[in-house]
């Protein structure tokens, strides 16, 4: 049974250019965790600031184990620091 996990983000346009790059660094070291399936993210029409990020997990395990890694944490922290709020995830399945 795969997992999609969902997360919400409001993107300053000032803040933008700082936070790319954390975004990008979290996908490419989200790609190389075990249960890793796919992401998108989606810039909402009515919005542009509004993010969607959607990824895919095999197991919902392996998105625990990404969630809780000390990489992803460090990261993290950096995009809340940025955006001033803690990022919040939804977890689905099929």
């Amino acid at each position: 049974m795969a997992f999609k996990v969902l997360m919400k983000r409001v993107v300053p346009a000032q803040k933008v250019a700082d936070l790319m790059p954390l975004l990008l660094e979290l996908r490419t070291h989200a790609t190389n965790q075990p249960g890793y399936i796919s992401g998108e993210t989606l810039r909402r029409v009515d919005n542009p600031g509004e993010q969607l990020v959607i990824s895919n997990w095999k197991t919902l395990e392996s998105w625990r184990a990404w969630l809780t890694s000390e990489e992803r944490l460090r990261i993290q922290e950096k995009v809340d620091r940025v955006l001033g709020e803690k990022t919040e995830y939804e977890i689905y399945t099929y």
